[in-house]
């Protein structure tokens, strides 16, 4: 089942995903992630999601792109198996900040 959730920690919003993230789901996911972004950094924590295509990449490329205007961070974090083999095919593994753990997110001096 798919799942949006976001908690406010510190100074960071986590955006926590969970199923898959295709076409049907990633223009919720995009929401999600601008409008935590509007006033906060944001954490996004993958560990749930079974599944991501293009649109989904793309929602996290945007709020990447959407952080770095605003001088925000953007991370991504507990990034699962499935989603972490699209990353690093896309090469984008070297674009994000992939974080194991929601507490390496808390602790600014880790995330570049």
């Amino acid at each position: 089942m798919n799942d949006i959730v976001t908690e406010q920690r510190d100074d960071l919003t986590l955006v926590k995903l969970a199923g898959e993230v295709d076409l049907s789901w990633s223009a919720r996911v995009r929401e999600a992630i601008l409008e935590a972004l509007e006033t906060r950094s944001v954490g996004v924590d993958l560990a749930a999601v079974s599944y991501i295509d293009s649109s989904g990449i793309a929602a996290l490329v945007e709020g990447l792109q959407t952080a770095r205007d605003a001088e925000r961070r953007f991370v991504l974090i507990a990034t699962s198996l499935p989603v972490l083999a699209v990353l690093e095919l896309a090469r984008l593994d070297r674009v994000f900040t992939l974080l194991p753990d929601v507490g390496s997110a808390l602790r600014p001096a880790e995330v570049g």
